[in-house]
């Protein structure tokens, strides 16, 4: 299941974050772009964040199941001597939640940043096949 928090823009009183904010760079960086895929040995989730290091990224889990993904890109520093034509890249913070299934080893997550993609690995645990043994059936 998919909470979606930050694409949708509500707060946690249910107000719309740019609103209350007032800054359109923290809502157009807000909806920061997630896959999430599950292999037959883990859930994979991968998120573009370009120009964001390492250190301006936090990965959780809360309460038990809930992967969440934050962090914040800065914004470039101004010179007064510069004048801007056209900005289109945003900055701001950013977090999304991932409610994780019942299969998942939480305490086994790993992260790696790298060329502006974060990777989140979440395994799994192992499906045990039921055992299986042959009866003789006489007669």
């Amino acid at each position: 299941m998919l909470e979606r928090t930050a694409e949708e823009h509500v707060g946690p009183l249910g107000k719309d974050v740019r609103a209350v904010s007032g800054d359109s760079d923290t809502a157009a960086f807000a909806n920061a772009r997630v896959d999430w895929k599950e292999t037959p040995e883990a859930h994979v989730f991968k998120a573009d964040l370009p120009g964001v290091k390492k250190e301006e990224v936090k990965v959780e889990m809360e309460d038990g199941n809930v992967l969440v993904v934050s962090g914040e890109r800065s914004r470039e520093k101004e010179d007064k001597n510069d004048k801007w034509h056209h900005v289109e890249r945003s900055s701001g913070k950013f977090v999304r939640r991932f409610r994780l299934p019942e299969n998942t080893k939480v305490e086994e997550v790993k992260a790696g940043l790298e060329n502006g993609v974060l990777t989140v690995t979440v395994p799994k645990v192992e499906v045990k096949k039921p055992e299986v043994k042959a009866i003789d059936i006489s007669g």
